[in-house]
């Protein structure tokens, strides 16, 4: 039975992963500030991705693990031309160093024949749309982390896999954080555009990662068919 690791387990998509994962017949280990919220019958780990030395005692406590999944997420809608920098440091915290943290911390409880990293980034990690700000330069930095973990791993001869998955809109509690202040527009948006749910983003993120051994998808990109850019 494998071993998964998901953080921002207690809402949206990672909660939807993390369900499909404890479907599938693995373990599963919710690590997130909320685990009051996490699905019925993931292991809990109570942990704040904006403290790295919360993040390195977590690790600790792990044995084996197969698959880390990097769910947990911020996003402000905090322009880089007046955007209040408090907003952009809690994004890159979470969405940056402490994925990057976790991928690290990961490695030392994969097996020898390998483990699995998912990281969530974004359709705003592949163009940055008129409202992206700091957040878009966040999930471009997921990428770029993906992709040089991936090299690091391949160069030194290990065979853990790296795959990144991109999604457009997606309604989750998310998407309400990000369009606060603004929620005449984002009303508009989910009367025009059928969103992307959580458990569509977990149907592609289950293929991912019980792709055979020999095969490593790097990227998914998806939207919502009613989603222009």
């Amino acid at each position: 039975m494998k071993t998964a690791l998901v953080t921002g387990a207690s809402s949206g998509i990672g909660k939807a992963i993390a369900s499909a994962l404890l479907k599938e017949g693995m373990t599963v280990i919710g690590l997130c500030r909320s685990v009051d919220q996490l699905p019925d019958g993931v292991k809990p780990l109570a942990c704040d991705l904006r403290d790295e030395s919360a993040i390195k005692v977590a690790f600790e406590s792990l044995k084996e693990l197969d698959i880390l999944v990097n769910s947990a997420g911020l996003a402000y809608l905090s322009r880089i031309c007046d955007g209040n920098p408090s907003d952009w440091e809690e994004m890159w915290r979470v969405n940056v160093h402490a994925l990057g943290l976790c991928s690290q911390l990961s490695l030392a409880h994969f097996p020898e024949s390998g483990g699995h990293i998912l990281n969530l980034s974004s359709m705003s990690g592949h163009r940055v749309p008129p409202t992206g700000g700091f957040y878009a330069s966040t999930k471009f930095a997921v990428r770029a982390v993906s992709e040089a973990l991936r090299a690091e791993l391949k160069n030194s001869g290990k065979k853990t896999r790296i795959s990144c998955l991109s999604p457009g809109f997606v309604d989750t509690p998310l998407l309400d954080k990000y369009f606060a202040g603004r929620e005449e527009q984002l009303a508009e948006t989910r009367a025009n555009i059928d969103m992307l749910t959580p458990e569509a983003i977990a149907d592609a993120a289950l293929h991912i990662l019980t792709s055979p051994a020999s095969v490593e998808i790097n990227d998914v990109l998806l939207r919502s068919a009613d989603q222009a850019i």
